[in-house]
């Protein structure tokens, strides 16, 4: 069992960044696949995320669709033995439109909340890129390790919530995601790992495993622990099954090592 002093921080970067992310398109593709043919649509889901096999965060997501437009709003909270030591939670929000089979961002909102902390992240979006960043309170002076964010690096971006949904005619781990979450740019580099069986609430059946790659790109501190252990990690992955309605694949399921131990995301359903 991880050390509780050292639990809350339990490299955060991965549960908020890359976790997060995980779960909310999760969320994203278990609503969107059902309702293709409808015109207006509402729906409410929930995911578990554990630490090894201890219970550490529950998410809960609502979405609602109208006319090709699509908002999803995720909440993140932290439970068992983090909350003994730090209260942990995210509200995240993205709205948009459909465009086929790809989710186009046009705003981003995330609440982050840790102890006493609060963080507020808005991302404005256009035509794929980031043009607009609001981060509440203001950053503090940067250290000289820190890697800026340049305009470069916010052209043809993906947002946390919508970056996991790839199309059906794509192949699947030959993708590099570049995501960007108001604070840092990152690239999830996923390679071929393999087939495997996978069951999510009703559905079961074979997903296909990816490996994956944390590359930071800018937006982090040069020489940060959990920063330097997620660059050379091995053993990270996402598993992808195809939904129904949509013919996108979507995760079904994540493991993200981390110090402590490794974090497991799981969908409680899907469109299988």
């Amino acid at each position: 069992m991880p050390d509780a002093r050292c639990f809350p921080d339990m490299e955060m970067v991965s549960l908020r960044r890359t976790g997060l992310a995980l779960v909310s398109a999760l969320a994203s593709v278990l609503v969107l696949s059902g309702s293709a043919q409808a015109t207006e649509y509402r729906y409410d889901t929930a995911y578990s995320v554990s630490l090894g096999i201890m219970p550490i965060a529950r998410l809960t997501f609502h979405t609602e669709v109208r006319d090709g437009a699509y908002e999803i709003s995720g909440r993140f909270r932290s439970s068992g033995l983090v909350d003994f030591v730090r209260e942990i939670s995210a509200d995240s929000r993205v709205s948009g439109k459909l465009e086929g089979d790809r989710f186009q961002p046009q705003r981003y909102h995330l609440d982050y909340r840790s102890g006493r902390k609060e963080s507020r992240y808005t991302i404005t979006y256009a035509n794929g890129s980031a043009v607009d960043t609001k981060v509440e309170p203001a950053p503090k002076p940067r250290p000289s390790s820190w890697v800026p964010v340049t305009d470069a690096d916010l052209k043809v971006v993906l947002d946390p919530i919508g970056a996991l949904l790839i199309p059906g005619n794509a192949d699947v781990c030959a993708q590099t995601l570049p995501i960007y979450d108001g604070e840092s740019r990152l690239d999830l580099v996923l390679s071929p790992g393999g087939t495997a069986p996978f069951s999510a609430g009703k559905a079961s059946g074979e997903a296909i495993v990816c490996s994956v790659r944390y590359v930071p790109v800018s937006g982090y501190r040069k020489g940060r622990k959990d920063i330097e252990h997620l660059k050379s990690v091995t053993g990270m992955e996402i598993w992808f099954a195809k939904t129904a309605t949509l013919k996108l694949y979507a995760p079904v399921y994540a493991k993200i090592p981390t110090r402590y131990g490794t974090v497991h995301v799981s969908a409680e359903a899907f469109d299988g």
